[in-house]
């Protein structure tokens, strides 16, 4: 339930708002991967893990440096109930998945599902720091962007072999019934 209207009168006021709800995201995501990581049994997949977890603590510092400069000083959040939907899943899935190399492709599953809405979430704050002339903002938001789809493309690169290990361990617990 929402208690306020974030009263939405501008674009100002809506890239505001978005980038509150980006160091919200970013803060979920970093408390997400160290369980990620804990749950990934390819090396490639909890390296990749790793290394994102570290980008994602760079993007917090960059997000709040943004949300500062355009608001003078304050760096509060809003809740990003998007990232809270698919952590919320992601969980759910980790949960579910007995088998270790079909818990692998859930985790890469779920990953690119937040890869992606952060993609979308980026590209979008980028443009409307460009629109509202924030240059600054704007081209640490597009660091933050290729970062995002470097990550997932190199979920991808993993996902071939992962899937292919999970087929091939499906197809021989089929066969050996």
């Amino acid at each position: 339930m929402k208690l306020f209207s974030e009263n939405i009168e501008d674009l100002r006021t809506l890239y505001i708002a978005n980038l509150k709800k980006a160091l919200d995201m970013e803060q979920k995501i970093t408390k997400a991967l160290p369980t990620m990581i804990e749950k990934s049994t390819d090396p490639q997949l909890a390296s990749a893990f790793r290394n994102h977890l570290t980008e994602t603590q760079g993007h917090v510092a960059k997000v709040e440096s943004i949300l500062r400069d355009a608001t003078n000083g304050n760096a509060d959040t809003s809740t990003c109930k998007a990232i809270s939907a698919l952590v919320t899943e992601a969980e759910d899935n980790i949960k579910d998945a007995a088998d270790p190399s079909i818990r692998d492709i859930t985790l890469i599953a779920s990953a690119q599902q937040v890869e992606h809405h952060e993609i979308a979430v980026y590209g979008t704050l980028r443009t409307w720091a460009e629109l509202l002339g924030d240059d600054d903002a704007a081209d640490l938001l597009d660091s933050i962007l290729d970062e995002e789809k470097n990550a997932d493309e190199l979920l991808s690169t993993i996902s071939d072999s992962v899937n292919t290990t999970a087929a091939e361990t499906k197809t021989t617990t089929t066969t050996s019934v």
